[in-house]
Formats: C-alpha cells, sequence, structure tokens
C-alpha cells in the first residue's frame, strides 16, 4: 500500500508544473521573440512566453525539466539565457551598449560629416594626394577625385566590421527565421558594398554615409531604448532593493547577527528604530509606528504593538519592537509582490496576439518588398543602379518591427512596475481589457468594505460551561489555557478575525501549544488537536453555526453573548473543546472610511454593486445602509459555494463581474469572475487567486487599479496605432524614393523612442 502512495507522489510531483524566469540576451525585434517561443514549445509541456522590453522569458513546464535544458534550447534558436532567482533584477538593458554608441559616434559622424560638407572635398583630396607622393605610396583608382570616398570608406569599414558585427552575426545565425537584424545588415552591407563598387569603376553615387548613419542611428536608437526600459523597470528594481540582507535574531536572549538566509520561521529577531523589518512577522514585544509606503503605498504610518502582524521591508519609525518571524523567502509579503510583477512582466495581453501574428511575417514581406522595389526602379521603370539600390536599402532600413514589438510590454513593464509602487499589482494582463467592460461589482464584508483591523470587544468564558467535560479536565481550564488553545488555531490563520483573537491572546499572555491535525474550512473555522498537559483536546474554532453542528447544546451565557454581538452587528466566534463551547469571542471593525466613496464611483461608471458576506443578516444590512448598496442587492451569511453561485448567475445574465475579496472564502468567486481584485490585508489564498492585487488598506485603490487598467491599454493602443500607422506610411514613402536610407534609420529609431517614451507616461 506504501509503495503505491509513493509511486502516486510521484508520479503527481512530476506531472507538476513549475513557473522560471530567464533573462535572455541576443534579442532585437519581436521576431526574434516568435523564434525563441517556437523553440521553446517544442518541448514536452512546456509553455513559454517571452517578454521583448525585459528581455525575459516566463517557462511553465513539467518540475523535472531542468534549467539547462531550457538553456539549451534557447541557445539551439541562437540567443543566450541565464535563470533568474528569486531576488533577481532582470537585465532590462543591452551589455555594451554605451561602449557600441561610444565607437559608433567616434566613426560615424566623420564619415557623415565629410560625406555632406562638399566644400571639404577638394582641399582634404588634395592634402591626401599630397601625403601619399611625399610618401611614395600608390594611390588607390581614380584617387585623383575620389580620394575622399576611399577615406570614408576606411573610416566606416571598423564600424561596419567590428563595432556592428553583433548585427550581422544576429542576422547570420537567424537566417531561417529573419529578425530586424536581417534588415539592418542587409541594408548598411548593400550600402556599404556599392559604395566600394562605384568608388572603384567611379559609376554612379557612393552611399558610404549611408552605411554609417543607417548603423549610428540604430545603435543610438537601442542605447536610449535601454535607458527608457531601464528607467521603466526601475519601480522593480526598487522593490528587489527593499530586502534585508542580515538580520538581529534573539538567541537565548542574546542578540545576534546573521545573514537573512539563515533565518527561520519561529526565530524572534529585533527591530530597531529606523531599520527595516527582515521579514513577515508577528510582534511580541514593543510599540512602534511601521512605515509600508514602499510596499503598500499606505503613506500614514501604521501603529503596531502585541499582536500586531508587520510586513518585511517596511521601515520602523521609533520604537525597539521583536518579532517573530512567520513567514520567510518566497513566501515573504515583498517577494510575493515582486513575483507578480515579474510574472505580469513577462506575460502578453491578448491585444498583442496580433501584433506577434504580424510581426512573424514583417520581416521575410519586408525583404521581398525591397527586392520587388529594386526590380520595379531598375527594370520597369529604367532609373539608374544607383538610385535602384538606394531605394532598396531604404524600404529594407525604414520598416522596423521594434515599435510593433514594444508596443504592448513596454507598457505592461511601466503600469506594473510603477503600478507595484502604488500598492496595486496586476498578476494578469488580460485584466485591462476586461476592466473596461465590468458592469458588475460583487463586494466580499470584513477587510474589504470594512478596516479588516477587527478588534475583540467582548469574550466570555463562562465558568458554568466548563463543567460540562467533567473532572478529567480539572485543573486544565483555566482562562490562560482556553485563550491558549484560542491562540495556537487562530495563528495559522490570515483572516482578520481570526488575526483579531490572535492579538488579544498574545496581549493576554497566551502561548502557543503543541497541534496536530490541523483542517481549516473555508467560511466555517478551524479544527486541531492540541496538547494543553496531559490532555490533547479536539479544539474547534468558528462561526457559531459551524460549532454548533459538532457540539452539544450551548451553555446559556454563550448564548446570550452570541445573541449581543449579533445584534451589535459584530463577528462571533465560538471556541469548543471536545464537542463543548467553552469561549464565545465578539470581535468588530469599522467601516473604512472610503468605501461609501468608492460605491459611489463604481456607480458613476455605471457598475452595479452587490455585497456578499458570511456574516449576519443584520450586519450586513447595516454595512450596506452605510456605503450606499442598496439592501435589495444584499446577500448575508452565504458560504464560499454561495458567492460562486451569485458570480456564475450574474455572468448567466449577461453580466460582466468584478469580485471583491481578501479571504479564503472569496477564493472561488475570484477565480470565476471576469475580473478579480483582491485586498492586500487579505490571506495569500485571494491574493495568488485575484488577477489584480490592492496592496494597501484603503478601498479606493480599487478605482485606482481600474483607472491604471485603462491608461495602460489606452497607451498600447495608442502605441500599437503609432507602430501600424508609421509602418504603413513610412513603406511606401521610401518605395516611391521620396526618403534616402539615412532619413530612413532616423525615422526608424525615433519610431521605437517613441513607444517607449509614450509609455513611460503611465502614471
Amino acid at each position: 500500500m506504501s509503495q503505491k502512495m509513493s509511486d502516486s507522489d510521484s508520479s503527481l510531483q512530476k506531472n507538476a508544473l513549475v513557473a522560471q524566469t530567464f533573462a535572455i540576451s541576443g534579442m532585437t525585434c519581436s521576431s526574434c521573440v516568435n523564434t525563441i517561443e517556437s523553440k521553446l514549445n517544442e518541448l514536452p509541456g512546456v509553455s513559454a512566453s517571452v517578454n521583448f522590453a525585459s528581455e525575459t522569458v516566463h517557462v511553465l513546464g513539467p518540475s523535472d525539466l531542468s534549467p539547462d535544458e531550457i538553456i539549451r534550447q534557447v541557445k539551439s534558436a541562437g540567443y543566450s539565457a541565464t535563470l533568474l532567482t528569486d531576488n533577481s533584477d532582470p537585465a532590462l538593458h543591452r551589455k555594451g551598449a554605451a561602449r557600441a554608441l561610444f565607437f559608433a559616434t567616434l566613426l560615424a559622424i566623420p564619415a557623415v560629416a565629410i560625406s555632406m560638407v562638399m566644400s571639404w572635398h577638394q582641399p582634404i583630396n588634395d592634402w591626401l594626394i599630397s601625403l601619399f607622393e611625399d610618401y611614395g605610396i600608390a594611390q588607390p583608382p581614380h584617387a585623383d577625385h575620389l580620394f575622399v570616398s576611399w577615406l570614408v570608406l576606411a573610416i566606416t569599414t571598423p564600424l561596419i566590421v567590428f563595432v556592428a558585427w553583433p548585427i550581422h552575426r544576429a542576422a547570420i545565425r537567424n537566417i531561417i527565421h529573419p529578425t530586424m537584424d536581417t534588415l539592418i545588415s542587409l541594408g548598411s552591407m548593400s550600402a556599404y558594398a556599392w559604395s566600394i563598387y562605384a568608388t572603384y569603376t567611379n559609376e554612379g553615387d557612393v552611399y558610404t554615409e549611408v552605411a554609417a548613419g543607417v548603423l549610428f542611428f540604430v545603435i543610438l536608437g537601442r542605447y536610449l531604448e535601454s535607458r527608457a526600459k531601464r528607467n521603466a523597470s526601475s519601480a522593480l528594481s526598487s522593490l528587489l532593493a527593499l530586502s534585508a540582507k542580515e538580520v538581529s535574531v534573539v538567541r537565548a536572549g542574546v542578540e545576534v547577527l546573521i545573514p537573512i538566509s539563515h533565518l527561520v520561521i519561529g526565530d524572534e529577531f529585533v527591530v530597531k528604530p529606523g531599520g527595516r523589518i527582515a521579514t513577515d512577522g508577528i510582534i511580541i514585544s514593543g510599540q512602534s509606528s511601521v512605515d509600508n509606503s514602499l510596499i503598500t503605498g499606505e503613506s500614514a504610518p501604521v501603529e503596531v504593538s502585541p499582536g500586531s502582524r508587520v510586513i518585511g521591508s517596511a521601515m520602523n519609525n521609533n520604537g525597539r519592537i521583536i518579532v517573530r518571524a512567520t513567514r520567510i523567502g518566497s513566501d515573504t509579503e515583498l517577494a510575493r509582490i515582486t513575483a507578480m510583477v515579474v510574472t505580469a512582466q513577462g506575460s502578453k495581453a491578448p491585444i498583442q496576439k496580433l501584433a506577434d501574428k504580424i510581426a512573424s511575417i514583417f520581416v521575410p514581406v519586408v525583404t521581398a518588398l525591397s527586392l520587388a522595389t529594386f526590380g520595379y526602379w531598375y527594370f520597369i521603370a529604367d532609373k539608374s543602379l544607383s538610385f535602384s539600390i538606394s531605394t532598396a536599402i531604404t524600404v529594407l532600413v525604414i520598416a522596423c518591427p521594434c515599435a510593433l514589438g514594444l508596443a504592448t510590454p513596454v507598457a505592461l513593464l511601466v503600469a506594473s512596475g510603477r503600478g507595484a509602487l502604488r500598492g496595486i499589482v496586476i498578476r494578469n494582463p488580460q485584466a485591462l481589457e476586461i476592466s473596461q467592460s465590468i458592469d458588475v461589482a460583487v463586494l466580499d464584508k470584513t477587510g474589504t468594505l470594512t478596516d479588516g483591523s477587527m478588534h475583540i470587544r467582548e469574550v466570555v468564558i463562562p465558568v458554568s460551561a466548563q463543567k460540562v467535560l467533567g473532572s478529567e479536565f480539572a485543573g486544565l481550564l483555566t482562562e490562560g489555557k482556553i485563550l491558549s488553545t484560542a491562540l495556537t488555531l487562530e495563528s495559522q490563520s490570515d483572516h482578520p478575525t481570526a488575526q483579531a483573537i490572535t492579538a488579544y491572546a498574545l496581549a493576554h499572555h497566551a502561548t502557543q501549544l503543541p497541534v496536530t491535525e490541523f483542517t481549516q474550512t473555508p467560511g466555517a473555522g478551524v479544527a486541531a488537536r492540541v496538547n494543553v498537559g496531559p490532555k490533547s483536546p479536539v479544539v474547534l474554532i468558528g462561526s457559531p453555526a459551524s460549532i454548533a453542528h459538532s457540539c452539544v447544546e450551548f451553555d446559556s451565557q454563550i448564548s446570550e453573548a452570541i445573541s449581543r454581538a449579533e445584534s451589535n452587528s459584530q463577528a462571533v466566534s465560538v471556541l469548543a473543546w471536545d464537542g463543548v463551547a467553552l469561549a464565545v469571542f465578539a470581535s468588530g471593525d469599522q467601516i473604512k472610511r472610503d468605501s461609501a466613496t468608492t460605491i459611489a464611483a463604481l456607480e458613476s461608471r455605471g457598475i452595479t454593486t452587490w455585497l456578499l458576506t458570511g456574516d449576519n443578516a443584520e450586519s450586513a444590512a447595516s454595512v450596506a445602509q452605510q456605503v450606499g448598496i442598496s439592501t435589495d442587492r444584499v446577500l448575508a451569511q452565504v458560504l464560499p459555494e454561495d458567492k460562486l453561485a451569485k458570480v456564475s448567475s450574474l455572468q448567466s445574465a449577461g453580466h460582466r463581474v468584478l469580485m471583491i475579496g481578501d479571504g479564503v472564502n472569496d477564493a472561488a468567486a475570484l477565480a470565476a469572475a471576469d475580473l478579480s481584485i483582491a485586498m492586500g490585508t487579505g490571506t495569500d489564498v485571494a491574493i495568488s487567486t485575484a488577477d489584480i492585487t490592492v496592496m494597501r488598506p484603503a478601498l479606493m485603490g480599487v478605482i485606482d487599479a481600474l483607472d491604471l487598467s485603462k491608461r495602460t491599454l489606452s497607451t498600447i493602443k495608442g502605441n500599437l496605432t503609432w507602430a501600424f500607422a508609421y509602418n504603413v506610411i513610412g513603406i511606401p514613402i521610401a518605395a516611391v524614393g521620396f526618403a534616402s536610407p539615412m532619413y530612413a534609420a532616423a525615422a526608424m529609431a525615433i519610431s521605437s523612442l517613441f513607444v517607449v517614451t509614450h509609455s513611460l507616461r503611465i502614471r
């Protein structure tokens, strides 16, 4: 039996999918994206998505697929790849871009200047002829009047052969799948080769300055583009820079400085005033205020005390605190945000599919069009060989798929990075398009419409209830033990009510106890067997209705406490040992100050709002009335499956539904909704399910997220419109001979820069 289970587990592990992100070098245009994706998708079970803007590839594949195999596959396509670790910042700029620009400027500027300034030709000719005569050196053919042409060729040769070699190399290795480098290489080499022929034979115009100018503008454009992309990624770099490197832990009462990688869950560490909190945890000693602005976008400091949860990398302002680590490494809030941002930047919006299809056939079509242009002018229109070649080169140079390839990913790069710094994390780029068609918003109550910072208002632990358990629990049924069992269970949950009970128990000196058989039921509560000494009762804590199913009849004092709390619109949790209810925790929170404003803003956009909550009807109606939700659009005491059913029902009626929630019981509805937004103060399950996460507690962040989506989508559409229009207008102008190759190179560089700088305007 155990062998069968082992084989099954092994099979499941083998079939599990894992995501990996790699930095890619060698890409120069969107055609490269298609080449790499096609090559990686040849691997069994692999789905790859290349982001041209961040020069990364996000690979989803079997768990037994090694990174080395991915890297080998990328190399076989003519590129190189490096696996990015959790805290790696993708290389968002081309290495050596500045060096290439320096040498391109050093060689191209003199070549272009000498070629273009006609008054320099004769003096330079005379000086060079006399110099050759003085040293007895044989002169090149036609040196008497073409010495300047040979000089310009000599200056341009290092630029063509050495500085531009990466472009030619990329063109050669992608000869089967042509890219933008193919166009640049063909254009510059054609102009250079023709110039040698024209200079040697003294037939036709010389276009050496065209070859130099084309390469100069291409290299300049890529350098400026890389700088702009680096600026676009600065938000992600800022997030990565927040990670602590060392932490001061308390070991046997002594503070010891250790690397952050050595920290384990349960370690207690010291955070001094002005220091950053090393990792997520719960305060066990001290009071202070913390600044979460760089993580959640919330500018106001948050007051913290024992029992308060804190986020790793937040700034501790004014008090010394001791924190118990609850999450480390890739499980922390900061790592989770960073991972979501990187994933979003490596994903594609649906609108990009059209651009990718066009880019995949763009270069071959342009190459054929260039040849057709040459054929028309030379063979049909009977133009000179020089003019025909110049026009064909112009078509090659002006046609640039870079703007097309950058249109979507750079906008997503900027939006996801800057959104993260404002507490808005876009996990799924599809949300950008869907957000514009939403007409119904379904909201949870606790932690969504309310601040989620629950506080215990009343605790009832009647002695009369304890007598039911009998003498075997004598000496164990103390308030401290009961609170310790509550702490043991609720400290495992991120729900606001659980956090309130945890904070209350810690403030009353409760301690963690050994626990086994822990289970959690969304919408109901948690259960476990807890060792309270010589006994290990089954401890339950959850809503009164769920606990009543597993308990004997409630003690009268407990029933009265439940009724009192519900009449005051408070959340009620009942704790039971071995089927006997022993304690009632009544907790309450406040409606967020901006909840009514947010509901009004949604309604003003034509979005109908619904309130779905697991709390009692009185509490739900009271909150709905205060925030402006119509009472006929309120459902109370709903289970997770009820929320899911309501979302599905609205969708079946033809509505596009936005679900906003924060708890485990919201996860199914979040997954089913057309667009889902999770509050960052909520549970991991909700956040990992949602399309967008609002990290700051203010509900108005939902409106900011919708506005950011609208601006980003508008920017993407503007970029694509420009990219299409540029090529639709530019290629015919080049084909009819109204532009020179050098002007075409400048236009090509400007088109890419326009897309990048236009994306940088997203705020």
